[in-house]
């Protein structure tokens, strides 16, 4: 019998289960700010920290481009997304 738990799987597993968990928990957040009405509880779960860095631009002689800028935002319901998502696909898998 393989070994239970989270060791048993890649690395590009747990990047997806992260990922899918961030896309709902922004989700859920973008939803919570929508229709929540104004008071402390959507403040408390729609606030969050949004790092983000400038645009970048790539100079290569035949191409150039720029990337950005880029920002996360990360709120406790994108926590909770991930969260979700890590105990539905340690269920599954």
């Amino acid at each position: 019998m393989p070994p239970r738990g989270s060791s048993k799987h890649r690395p590009g597993f747990h990047a997806v289960v992260l990922a899918i968990g961030f896309i709902v928990g922004g989700l859920m957040t973008s939803v919570a700010r929508h229709f929540l009405p104004a008071g402390a509880v959507k403040e408390f779960l729609t606030s969050g920290v949004t790092p983000g860095f400038g645009a970048l631009s790539v100079d290569l002689i035949i191409i150039k481009f720029a990337l950005g800028p880029v920002a996360l935002d990360v709120s406790l319901l994108s926590f909770l997304g991930v969260l979700v998502a890590y105990l539905i696909a340690r269920s599954l898998f």
